[in-house]
């Protein structure tokens, strides 16, 4: 499989970063106008595209970059020596700015002011644990499949944010550089900018917290499972894949 430089790397993060968030507003903007009010359909119009278009996306971009699309994956990622940590920021400066893109494509394409500021409400411990909880499940979803089922990454990512949509407290934002761009967006997808820091604190701790219970879970790297067990027969040559495409395991 062909390596791609860094630049058709992040340029693959910043327009898959963008695609997801131009999804999120604008399947928010349009469940909203559609609901006639009625809240949990305006959600479920968010959520179902929000989880197709990542799987569509990992498909597409994972063979390019690993279609991380998210800094907590990025940094997660560099946290295992599996991404050099200077190209894990340049992935999360592109994502972010590929978010903010997105989030004014949604809004020109819906006839609103390109650049908002949210003014939805999300803050408090209940939306915090939502946020860690959310962020957590994401990464073992990533890690496990890795470990396991490395073709089923794209669909599993998918399911697991259309799932978490419904179950957490906050709606699954579970990625900094999306929920940045939703701070920009006053809308039905929309967070207070004032409220970010909570939620990337969550979020971040959220990855990290997944990083150590699953390497501890799935063994630490260069030790070898007991002969016959279920890690054992799961382990195989192109576990130690590039970093850079640690999301395309589709192909």
């Amino acid at each position: 499989m062909a390596r791609f430089d860094l630049r058709r790397r992040l340029t693959a993060e910043f327009l898959g970063t963008g695609t997801l968030v131009c999804a999120v507003v604008g399947s928010g903007i349009m469940g909203e106008r559609l609901a006639g009010g009625n809240t949990a359909l305006a959600l479920l119009g968010n959520t179902l595209p929000t989880g197709a278009i990542l799987t569509v996306l990992i498909l597409i971009l994972g063979p390019i970059s690993g279609a991380h699309m998210n800094p907590a994956v990025s940094l997660a990622m560099a946290r295992r020596r599996e991404l050099p940590a200077g190209e894990a920021v340049a992935y999360a400066v592109a994502q972010m700015a590929g978010g903010i893109a997105g989030a004014s494509t949604a809004h020109l394409m819906f006839d609103l002011p390109m650049i908002q500021l949210g003014s939805t409400v999300r803050t408090g411990l209940g939306q915090w644990i939502g946020e860690f909880v959310a962020t957590f499940g994401l990464l073992a979803t990533i890690l496990g499949c890795l470990r396991f089922a490395r073709a089923a990454i794209a669909p599993a990512v998918g399911l697991y944010i259309t799932a978490a949509y419904w179950f957490t407290s906050s709606t699954s934002f579970a990625n900094p550089a999306v929920t940045l761009a939703r701070a920009l967006s006053d809308t039905f997808a929309g967070i207070r900018p004032i409220d970010l820091p909570g939620f990337w604190v969550a979020q971040l701790a959220g990855a990290m917290a997944a990083v150590a219970v699953f390497g501890w879970i799935h063994e630490p790297r260069g030790q070898e499972p007991s002969p016959g067990s279920g890690a054992a027969a799961g382990r195989g040559a192109a576990e130690r894949e590039p970093a850079e495409r640690v999301l395309d395991r589709t192909s």
